[in-house]
């Protein structure tokens, strides 16, 4: 059967009802449920289990790894894997067995609805601009980059489900606490403000924050940004991108951001505090050290080192899509080939290609390019007497062979023209310094246009739409001497050591307990309806405030009492 609800969430029209009281040492332990747009789990088919297919948490899930240093007990939300969502039957029974053996509860969307929700909306309007994609952008270069209500409405729709598990399953007298992942989910913390007024809600966006005049352009801007608005504590990677949010308030909405004694940034949304924060997203050191321990990474470093003895290895891991720039670092390559016709025998660049996370003509576009680009560089020095200088391999790679490339690569090469974080750079660098035998160095050229970028100390910083530059950063990379190299690749590790998965976890955690840390004793009245919803807070002062002058005028009269603002 489906899971109990033991929510403590209030109807809106008894949001302004006295806080509840305080759980006594015999209530249940406090949660964390951690939504994402898909369930941290793995599915293969298997025609002895009655759902058709074996479930398994899956370690490469970044939903699951961001809550290594998260509280006991972490219930996950969110949608099945791709791989099997459409050919299993919602059941009530499904849900019981992987709440009780995984702690994930899934939300079950519609075939249609679902493609709608994500490749609609989400990948095909919403991510573009995150990435300073402007609408007015060519059509035969992004497809269709227009706001469609249709679509808007299907993300509404899924927020609003997903909304519906949480509140099946919180209970915020108890202290639960709920954390949202990325953008997909950014209408979440309305739709739980409404149903549940005192339910501590962090979100974490994932991507890049644009600047005021790209947000300007979304026609359901100031809903976005209220849905935002609506979470107790809004996270991000760099202070770029929060700048660029504490910009996009101010400039749009008219509401000022301040700092507080402490240090913290907040902004008061209608008598909430919304604290505004950066967090830095590592690597799950576990994860990788078992991929590096294992036999598939010690059987495909074996080959790595049978097929390219003797040369240079550049890595490149990138997914397809119009962001990673794979193709400047290919014609950036193929410059520093013509400048260096040298080095044509030395280096190889074995780039993989993970699957798109998206379908469209765009990203059938990049795959075409990169190939183009690919091919002429290696027919260009095939004719030469060289080797193959371009390896692709398309995806899926498996985390156990992809760390074997990373351990064995000279240099790590990442180039998008904007990106929210990357964490190949990363997990390049903790290879390098954790694989058996390891040389510890290395070199990382990377995107000053990535997250990345501002954290890893020893990187060579490019803008990789200067081809010439970028050239001239892969030969340096390349070209560098060995102690220099362990410099620059000690700076690089001993950040990462530093800030961890578990890190960011508990950083979080103890940020959204200090965001919410005074909802029990206010009081919230409810204004707006779907998107134009928020929860206006009352603190005690302001409660008594309010009976001292009422009771006088009040006690002893039958009249009718109108209260008019939330002072």
């Amino acid at each position: 059967m489906a899971p109990p609800s033991s929510s403590s969430c209030v109807h809106p029209s008894s949001a302004g009802a006295p806080a509840p009281p305080v759980p006594g040492a015999d209530a249940p332990p406090a949660r964390r449920i951690v939504v994402a747009h898909r369930l941290p789990l793995r599915a293969s088919p298997d025609s002895d289990s009655p759902f058709g297919f074996a479930f398994s948490l899956d370690p490469d899930a970044l939903s699951l790894q961001l809550s290594r240093g998260l509280p006991a007990p972490v219930t996950y939300i969110g949608t099945l894997p791709a791989s099997a969502e459409s050919k299993i039957v919602p059941s009530d029974e499904l849900d019981g067995y992987l709440l009780e053996h995984f702690s994930c509860l899934p939300v079950h969307l519609d075939g249609d609805h679902h493609a709608e929700f994500y490749h609609g909306f989400c990948k095909h309007y919403l991510w573009p601009l995150l990435h300073y994609m402007l609408p007015f952008t060519p059509a035969d270069v992004v497809g269709s980059l227009r706001f469609d209500a249709a679509s808007y409405r299907a993300f509404i729709a899924a927020n609003r489900q997903f909304a519906g598990r949480v509140i099946q399953v919180i209970s915020s007298d108890a202290g639960d606490l709920v954390i949202v992942h990325d953008y997909h989910l950014w209408a979440l913390p309305t739709f739980l403000r409404r149903k549940c007024p005192r339910a501590g809600v962090g979100f974490f966006l994932h991507s890049p924050f644009p600047s005021a005049e790209i947000v300007r352009s979304v026609p359901v801007r100031n809903e976005l940004l209220g849905g935002l608005l609506n979470a107790d504590l809004v996270g991000f990677h760099t202070l770029d991108y929060a700048h660029q949010f504490l910009s996009c308030c101010s400039r749009l909405l008219g509401i000022s951001s301040n700092t507080s004694l402490n240090g913290h940034t907040n902004i008061n949304y209608h008598g909430r505090t919304v604290l505004v924060k950066i967090f830095s997203v590592g690597v799950d050191m576990g994860q990788l050290r078992a991929a590096l321990a294992s036999p598939e990474a010690a059987a495909k470093a074996k080959e790595i080192a049978e097929a390219y003895r003797g040369r240079v290895i550049m890595v490149g891991d990138d997914d397809v899509d119009l962001f990673k720039g794979v193709r400047l670092k290919l014609l950036a390559l193929e410059k520093m080939l013509e400048a260096h016709r040298d080095m044509a025998r030395q280096v190889v660049l074995v780039q993989i290609n993970n699957p798109a996370r998206s379908r469209g003509r765009d990203v059938d576009a990049v795959r075409v390019e990169t190939r183009r680009i690919e091919q002429r560089i290696n027919k260009l020095l095939i004719r030469f007497g060289s080797e193959l200088i371009v390896v692709t391999i398309d995806g899926p790679v498996p985390m156990s062979e992809k760390v074997a490339y990373y351990a064995a690569a000279d240099c790590c090469v990442v180039s998008p023209v904007r990106d929210g974080l990357n964490r190949i750079p990363y997990f390049y660098t903790v290879c390098r310094e954790e694989a058996p035998g390891a040389r510890k160095s290395g070199a990382v050229v990377v995107s000053e246009f990535a997250g990345c970028s501002a954290s890893l100390g020893g990187a060579i910083r490019v803008n990789p739409r200067n081809p010439e530059a970028l050239a001239d950063a892969m030969r340096a990379a390349v070209t560098m001497g060995a102690e220099e190299k362990r410099a620059r690749h000690r700076t690089n590790y001993s950040y990462l050591s530093a800030h961890d998965v578990a890190t960011w976890a508990r950083s979080f955690d103890e940020a959204l307990r200090l965001a919410c840390r005074d909802h029990a004793a206010m009081m919230f009245v409810g204004l707006g309806f779907g998107m134009s919803y928020r929860a206006v807070a009352v603190g005690p002062s302001s409660q008594r405030l309010t009976a001292e002058r009422v009771r006088p005028a009040y006690r002893g009269a039958a009249r009718r009492l109108i209260l008019l603002g939330y002072d």
